[in-house]
């Protein structure tokens, strides 16, 4: 893939594009606190709480690997990519810090989320409304890192001042599948889901692996 079209930021996360001399011992560290949350939901047998953790990092996969197609297919710059210090960089815009804090991350917001599904907060139903605020809070994250100059930004419909689509795409449908799957009355429907998630993931990213767009 030629280097001359892209942005000075997509040539830089390009360079550092899993290379394995960025690997940092502080990765095992992490990758034990992510087992033992998901243990103690397993302990608890929390299996409703597990399935949304899944759920909302699957929706990430399937994002990053979109993202990485965006870059190859424009030959020019992803919707978000990452500089400066990382351990390894996965993808074009994907951590293996974030690919941490995503696989908790859902687990965490379902905790936050009232055990009365039909409460309304200033008349909206609640898990609209924590949908809403976590996916702002979120962006709101992304924008300081993007102003630090580590997280860029290179397409004016996916850049300050447009975030709404960052916010539903970015975000929403993280914060909504995982509210979903935790509401589901059944445990095969929150698998059969999750399954139905990781498959989708898996063939896109076999096919974009093929295509060597990742």
């Amino acid at each position: 893939m030629t280097t001359l079209a892209m942005t000075d930021a997509s040539r830089e996360a390009f360079s550092m594009l899993r290379d394995p001399s960025n690997l940092h011992w502080y990765v095992v560290t992490f990758f034990g606190i992510v087992m033992y949350v998901y243990a103690t939901e397993v302990e608890r047998k929390r299996w409703d709480i597990i399935a949304a953790g899944l759920a909302f990092f699957l929706m990430d996969v399937f994002n990053e690997l979109i993202n990485s197609a965006w870059f190859h297919a424009s030959g020019r710059a992803p919707l978000w990519t990452i500089t400066g210090d990382t351990a390894y960089l996965i993808l074009i815009g994907w951590t293996i810090e974030i690919v941490f804090l995503f696989l908790i991350s859902g687990i965490e917001f379902v905790k936050f989320l009232p055990s009365d599904k039909s409460l309304r907060i200033f008349g909206v139903p609640n898990r609209w409304v924590f949908i809403t605020w976590w996916s702002c809070v979120c962006v709101f994250v992304e924008v300081l890192l993007h102003r630090a100059g580590i997280f860029h930004w290179s397409w004016w419909f996916w850049d300050e001042p447009f975030l709404l689509p960052i916010v539903v795409f970015g975000y929403g449908t993280f914060f909504w599948i995982a509210a979903t799957v935790f509401d589901m009355h059944s445990h095969r429907r929150r698998y059969a889901v999750v399954g139905a998630m990781a498959a989708v993931d898996l063939v896109l990213a076999i096919g974009l692996g093929f295509a060597g767009w990742l």
